[in-house]
């Protein structure tokens, strides 16, 4: 038998398994031990990292006035926008402005005619309440003079100026343009400004005020409507056009 141990006649193959299994578990046991060492202070770190971003910011009203830097004079409608994220206001007419926001955040400044400006505020704040006055520097754009002439060249303002004709005045050719028939008939047909349209509606108003919980006036027995309707009469304002 030529397997065989001694001449037993027993095979040693269950030995070699049990000392190879013996290995593997200790070489095993060895991972696992020097894992768990390494494990545990990686979870802990993370552990109180993901504690210490969970924790809220603390909340701030936000309040103060934009005002320029050279005459301190009030900034009206500054944009005002927590950097990196769509909050914000605007300031009213007199520069004032007031939201909520948190202690760290960058608040961004911006106005047309002026530089932009950003304000961080402090983390360190233990009120829920902060203000301040923000000073914007004007930002003076100087363009070159640009001349604007009413001829491309100079030598077509040259031929207009040779063909010009000066044998009338200014108001004998404004009567050349003018048809005074045509004139009347425009301001006949011409509907009421916003002054005469606004006047006629107040007159109607305080008549109905005036009448209002008696008889209506009848102007039939009134001398002075008499008087107007006679005189409009004689002047043929009742004539067809």
């Amino acid at each position: 038998m030529g397997l065989a141990d001694g001449g037993t006649g027993h095979c040693p193959a269950p030995a070699i398994r049990w000392r190879v299994t013996a290995g593997i578990a200790g070489a095993a046991g060895l991972t696992f031990a020097t894992m768990r060492h390494l494990f545990l202070p990686s979870a802990l770190a993370l552990c109180c990292a993901a504690f210490g971003q969970s924790q809220p910011r603390h909340l701030v009203q936000f309040s103060g006035v934009v005002v320029t830097g050279d005459s301190l004079e009030a900034v009206p409608f500054t944009s005002i926008l927590t950097k990196g994220s769509y909050r914000g206001t605007m300031s009213d007419v007199y520069g004032y402005f007031s939201f909520v926001a948190q202690n760290g955040d960058t608040i961004e400044f911006s106005a047309v005619g002026f530089k932009r400006g950003s304000y961080v505020i402090p983390d360190t704040l233990s009120d829920d309440k902060y203000s301040m006055i923000h000073v914007l520097m004007p930002d003076t754009v100087l363009l070159k003079p640009l001349e604007v002439y009413p001829w491309p060249s100079k030598e077509q303002f040259r031929d207009a100026f040779l063909a010009l004709n000066l044998t009338d005045s200014e108001y004998q050719r404004a009567l050349k343009h003018l048809n005074s028939a045509e004139a009347i008939q425009r301001m006949e047909n011409l509907p009421p400004d916003a002054g005469i349209a606004a006047h006629y509606q107040a007159s109607l108003d305080n008549t109905r005020i005036y009448n209002q919980g008696r008889v209506p006036t009848v102007n039939l027995f009134n001398p002075i409507a008499w008087a107007q309707f006679i005189q409009a009469w004689k002047a043929g304002n009742f004539k067809k056009q």
